[in-house]
């Protein structure tokens, strides 16, 4: 009973952190149905978790930093670790995920005699959508992600986060050490690698895709950009606008490449 309350005021004390759970269960259900997202969910939290574990004990992978307990007894925590922290890097890894599926997913052919303007049909066979280019940008976002969250969520004294960790050593990208970026991809990496060994092997049927693949896959894509806009309007919102803008700058390539890439007709079927 005790455990649950405390879940309880876990969830009252990070109702974003919750709301972007339930944004993922929601489009991941949707995309690829509720026996990989368990699969997803359950490898990518433990994958950090034990990175996490680690780090704070031994510097690997993240390089050496430290949760100081200031919530304890106000949210829920796994040895040391807050529980919200570690779940986060499910639904940010989803997220990224899926921004990756848009910009690299081949595009179906559509029919000639549908003139009606519409987004692209992405493709999701498994060859695609468990391929290296798609594991290396998806790395890459989930690590890129975390150069807005970080450095903002250091500073989470200013904001409703709180102060709640620390580099003993800060780093020279707004104090956060570059180690933790490379310990993010480590996360990724390693947990895309489990995730698609599986997906590759799983039997369960994919839920149908209506009205497209784009548009579910746009379900995740949207949560990558509203993790964006959150972290980046806590960034503005607390002074440091070299910080946020910075961060907004990092992301105009790729917002220009997924609206072209998502105005892009679909080739006509012969």
């Amino acid at each position: 009973m005790e455990l649950l309350l405390l879940f309880f005021k876990t969830i009252l004390f990070r109702p974003y952190v919750f709301a972007f759970l339930a944004a993922f269960l929601v489009a991941a259900i949707a995309l690829i149905g509720w026996p990989r997202t368990w699969r997803f969910w359950l490898i990518s939290w433990f994958t950090a978790f034990v990175c996490e574990f680690s780090s704070t004990r031994t510097g690997i992978p993240f390089g050496w930093y430290h949760y100081n307990g200031s919530t304890v007894g106000q949210e829920l925590y796994v040895s040391d670790i807050p529980f919200m922290d570690s779940i986060s890097f499910s639904f940010l890894l989803f997220a990224s995920y899926c921004l990756a599926l848009l910009l690299l997913l081949p595009i179906r052919a559509g029919s000639e005699a549908d003139h009606a303007p519409r987004l692209p049909d992405l493709t999701f066979e498994v060859p695609f959508r468990t391929g290296w280019p798609v594991f290396a940008l998806t790395v890459l976002f989930f690590a890129f992600i975390d150069m807005v969250i970080d450095p903002v969520a250091l500073r989470g004294d200013r904001w409703f986060l709180g102060k709640i960790y620390y580099y003993p050593d800060p780093g020279v990208h707004f104090g956060v050490p570059m180690a933790n970026y490379l310990g993010w991809a480590v996360v990724g990496a390693i947990s895309l690698l489990l995730y698609f060994f599986l997906d590759r092997r799983l039997r369960h049927p994919l839920p149908a895709h209506h009205p497209s693949t784009t548009h579910r896959l746009l379900l995740g894509g949207g949560l990558y950009y509203g993790v964006l806009a959150f972290n980046l309007a806590m960034t503005f919102w607390i002074g440091e606008t070299l910080q946020g803008t910075t961060g907004l700058l990092m992301y105009v390539p790729v917002t220009a490449l997924l609206l072209l890439r998502l105005s892009t007709p679909a080739t006509p079927s012969a």
